[in-house]
């Protein structure tokens, strides 16, 4: 299979990978990270992200640009049961796709990534279809999410940042896998965006919470060099920071405590990260 070729068809695995991510990310923020389905479909969605990130690095590496737009997940919303069996389906799909795509390459390296990708696939059609099998009448009737208790200002509010964040996280992820080859600035952007996850579930929550599904959509921005991702990521930061100051200083997040000692956090991990990437563009 010749390169072009290659770099294709891994970034249509990509691209399906990043949908189930976020399907499943979603679902476990509407369910709550803390109750039993909710932790359950967080693992999932982050196994799903090691997924994303192995075929990332090998297109990276080959040189090609990481399609960071996520495929359709196609998935029954009529309740949890038909949630579920969706969820089912689409990985037993998975498996003899990616074992067909193993055996059409020749690197030895990205063929067993891809029968590892079947086999984690199966894996979780196993433990989604236990899920479903395990769910009580009332569970299986109900969806996730309860009753919006929020302004629709308060809402658009956080939506943009849930957003941009989203945007944020897309963006140090695309630029650690295509500046790879320069070595240890790339993986400490790819430590940034671990952070930036788990800043992401802070506000994220906040909506999904009172049922409303958080906006994760988010475009990339192909810089070619490593400086300029830099200058960028640091923009970036400074329009994410202000927009957390001016949340935390809403009356209607007032409320919320939990999300202030979040938005507390993210504060100070954004000014620790603007320091950082100043010093390195120095």
């Amino acid at each position: 299979m010749d390169r072009d070729k290659l770099i294709n068809m891994l970034n249509k695995d990509l691209a399906d990978e990043h949908a189930a991510i976020l399907r499943y990310l979603i679902h476990s923020y509407l369910e709550g990270e803390d109750s039993p389905l909710g932790a359950g479909l967080l693992s999932r969605a982050r196994e799903e992200m090691w997924h994303m990130h192995w075929l990332g690095m090998i297109i990276g590496r080959l040189g090609g640009e990481p399609n960071m737009k996520p495929a359709p997940y196609p998935y029954d919303p009529t309740n949890r049961k038909t949630i579920f069996k969706s969820y089912v389906v689409y990985e037993e799909k998975l498996i003899p796709h990616y074992l067909k795509e193993a055996d059409a390459v020749d690197d030895p390296h990205i063929k067993r990534v891809l029968q590892r990708e079947a086999w984690e696939s199966e894996i979780h059609a196993r433990k989604f279809q236990r899920t479903h099998d395990k769910l009580k009448p009332g569970e299986a009737e109900g969806l996730p999410g309860e009753d919006n208790q929020l302004s629709e200002r308060f809402v658009e509010e956080v939506q943009q940042i849930v957003a941009a964040k989203y945007a944020q996280v897309l963006q140090s992820i695309r630029n650690a896998w295509v500046f790879q080859k320069n070595g240890v600035r790339a993986w400490e952007m790819m430590d940034f965006s671990m952070t930036r996850m788990k800043q992401l579930a802070h506000v994220s929550e906040q909506v999904a919470e009172n049922g409303i599904t958080p906006r994760l959509t988010g475009s990339v921005v192909p810089v070619s060099t490593l400086g300029d991702a830099l200058s960028s990521a640091l923009e970036n930061l400074k329009s994410s920071r202000q927009a957390h100051l001016q949340l935390k200083a809403d009356k209607e997040a007032q409320k919320h405590a939990g999300l202030l000692i979040n938005l507390d956090l993210s504060i100070k991990q954004e000014a620790y990260e603007a320091e950082e990437i100043n010093d390195w563009l120095k």
